[in-house]
């Protein structure tokens, strides 16, 4: 009598994600857990009133310098209502954007493993804020959102609740609902010139 063994079908590139790129990668952090060490940076200019922007060049990453393949520069500002002349999101506003494309970009990820074709992928992230705090007139009230929702509108050639556990995986590995939902220490070195 024989046993005929059924091989798994190797993954495949798939919602434009290198699948076996991205195997491959998991691997070399698995055997080397170092190379998963990142510092991200973000260098910053004040341009007028509270109009900024910010680059993103260069980072440390796989145990070694490295640099973006393009310098990415993001306009920030308040909003016309608050003095601002809205040169770009508010910064509160780039922290929705950062959770709505991380989760996303997890989404993506997490699909591709699990060979599931996506269609769609929306959010709509929403952060309630007092002025009341940052303005100085009430300190009892926080500076920052005090509340986030984040709605996520998934499509794909899957059921739904397999859809549905790509979205709660990828929350579950999103460094930025990390952030948001268990805080970083933050220190700041103010250097006058």
């Amino acid at each position: 009598m024989t046993t005929a063994t059924m091989e798994k079908p190797a993954r495949v590139a798939m919602n434009g994600v290198d699948v076996p790129a991205f195997v491959a990668t998991l691997g070399a952090v698995d055997a080397t857990r170092e190379i998963g060490n990142f510092n991200f940076r973000a260098h910053g200019k004040w341009v007028a009133g509270t109009h900024s922007q910010v680059e993103f060049d260069d980072y440390f990453g796989a145990c070694a310098e490295g640099r973006h393949e393009k310098k990415h520069t993001v306009d920030a500002d308040h909003l016309t209502v608050l003095c601002g002349a809205d040169n770009g999101p508010t910064p509160v506003e780039l922290v929705l954007g950062a959770l709505s494309s991380c989760i996303m970009a997890g989404i993506g990820n997490i699909a591709s493993m699990r060979q599931v074709k996506l269609n769609s992928v929306e959010t709509k992230a929403e952060g309630d804020i007092n002025l009341n705090g940052i303005l100085g007139i009430d300190t009892s009230v926080r500076n920052g959102f005090n509340a986030i929702r984040l709605t996520v509108k998934i499509d794909g050639d899957a059921d739904a609740e397999t859809l549905e556990k790509i979205v709660n995986q990828s929350i579950a590995r999103s460094a930025v609902f990390d952030i948001l939902t268990n805080g970083v220490p933050v220190a700041v070195n103010a250097v006058v010139a």
